[in-house]
């Protein structure tokens, strides 16, 4: 068997220091890995997903897209969103419905 510890002649703090070196090893293999994880890509939406997500028609979404109100990306010739901005924007939207003016 691979990494076998045989418990006979070995004393109590000799088997301390193989776990303690084994479980430092694990731990810098699981940090390393941790700081050199990359971001996750965002969700994109299409723009029929992204209207019905809101409410709106597709003219509505082509204004908001045009003003700013809702930030797209061109991917060759199709426009998505990305979706936790999508959700995002719907929270404004509804604080903003909700206002007294």
């Amino acid at each position: 068997m691979q990494n076998e510890i045989i418990l006979n002649g070995i004393s109590f703090e000799q088997l301390q220091d193989s776990f303690r070196a084994i479980v430092q090893s694990e731990v810098q293999k699981i940090v390393s890995g941790l700081t050199t994880a990359q971001e996750p890509t965002p969700e994109l939406i299409t723009r029929k997903e992204t209207a019905h997500i809101l409410g709106i028609s597709l003219p509505t979404l082509n204004e908001w897209t045009k003003n700013g109100t809702l930030p797209a990306q061109r991917i060759g010739t199709r426009v998505r969103y990305n979706r936790a901005s999508v959700y995002n924007s719907l929270k404004d939207i509804e604080t903003l419905k909700y206002r007294r003016v």
